[in-house]
């Protein structure tokens, strides 16, 4: 018998903390393979090793050290917390998810998530680019061979050896453009949303 398909809320909710989870650096329960040591290269780097290349007589400066791992949970939150920033900005979803809907009826809750989609969709939008992992439509059957991307696509059910036959569920979703406002002196990041208050 097939389970029945979990809610609009529930999907939304399942959804938004999958993608604070993406956004923090968080693996899935299913704990992903380790990262590599050494970071990817910056736009910076590359240009300037570029720059090295055309001119070999000059010494190549010393490795910039790795940051401190702190600091990168430090990055990673401040940029989660960025991005949480804008959604509640534009689509007020902190006040949505905060707010407690069990005590309003089904059409008040569609509407109010109808205003938080649309502002959340026009912020995600401005900042943010996603394609597709997978290009089939959901429903379709697909076999994956052992050298699959174990990172973008996950396995449920009853994973046994390669190769593996099923119905993809969820087309998954990667990030292609992620530009975030940058900081200014003195911003708190944490400060999510500030209080308002109207003066008299």
């Amino acid at each position: 018998m097939t389970a029945p398909r979990p809610s609009f809320l529930a999907r939304l909710g399942l959804a938004f903390r999958a993608f604070l989870r993406a956004l923090a650096g968080e693996p899935e329960p299913s704990a992903l393979p380790p990262a590599p040591e050494s970071a990817p290269p910056s736009r910076r780097a590359l240009a300037d090793a570029d720059d090295l290349a055309q001119r070999p007589t000059e010494i190549a400066p010393a490795p910039v050290p790795r940051a401190p791992e702190g600091d990168l949970a430090a990055a990673h939150a401040a940029g989660a917390l960025g991005l949480l920033a804008l959604l509640q900005r534009e689509g007020r979803l902190i006040d949505f998810l905060e707010q407690d809907v069990t005590t309003f009826s089904d059409e008040d809750v569609g509407v109010a998530a109808r205003v938080v989609h649309e502002g959340c969709r026009r912020a995600l939008r401005a900042h943010v680019t996603f394609a597709p992992i997978r290009p089939e439509e959901e429903g379709t059957r697909l076999t994956l061979e052992a050298a699959h991307d174990a990172r973008a696509i996950k396995l449920t059910g009853a994973v046994g050896q390669p190769p593996h036959t099923g119905t993809l569920r969820h087309r998954g979703w990667r990030a292609t453009r992620a530009e975030l406002p940058r900081p200014v002196g003195g911003h708190d990041p944490r400060v999510v949303a500030p209080a308002e208050l109207e003066l008299e």
